[in-house]
């Protein structure tokens, strides 16, 4: 593989870009404050932007490493933060990488995600070389698992109780693309 850690990439309509410390407020206005996203998270939602701010001090620290892939999604038409994307598992020896995400309710239902997570795939695939993508998502949230069906992602099965997040165990379904898949 070839770790080039979090570049910028842009879509049509959005820029994924490293989070800055700066970040907070809005990502604490957008995303880690509403309970809507957070219900399918391992994070409790956060009471105030500086518990945000200490979350994404920890994120930058991590840029340094060329294996780390944190991305902010970002609207392009008013450059407002609305989510993350990222790839926090990275697996050297089998050459794969699983990718997680989340947007601000508010934003929910646009195709956002597909747009961000499909230039992520390109990335992952063509930049850093990685054989493998994958995803897991609670069985209890179904949108995320359609997010991964419109990329071109396949499930490949359901763990039992095999996760676990504010709601509690959930059953963890698991999709996930080849590089090959994509020819």
């Amino acid at each position: 593989m070839n770790h080039q850690g979090t570049r910028t990439l842009q879509t049509k309509r959005l820029i994924l870009r490293r989070f800055q410390p700066e970040d907070a407020e809005a990502f604490y206005q957008n995303v880690t404050s509403d309970s809507k996203v957070n219900k399918f998270l391992t994070w409790p939602v956060h009471k105030d932007a500086e518990e945000t701010r200490a979350l994404l001090t920890g994120w930058v620290e991590r840029y340094e490493n060329p294996e780390r892939y944190c991305w902010a999604i970002v609207l392009k038409e008013n450059d407002q933060l609305i989510g993350t994307i990222a790839a926090p598992t990275i697996k050297n020896r089998t050459e794969t990488a699983e990718v997680t995400y989340c947007i601000g309710s508010a934003w929910w239902g646009l195709g956002i995600v597909t747009e961000a997570l499909k230039e992520v795939i390109r990335y992952l695939f063509e930049e850093i070389q990685v054989n493998r993508i994958e995803a897991g998502y609670d069985t209890n949230n179904p949108a995320s698992g359609r997010v991964l069906e419109r990329v071109g992602m396949q499930k490949e099965g359901v763990l039992r109780q095999a996760g676990r997040n504010n709601q509690g165990l959930y059953d963890l379904a698991f999709s996930a693309m080849l590089e090959g898949d994509l020819r």
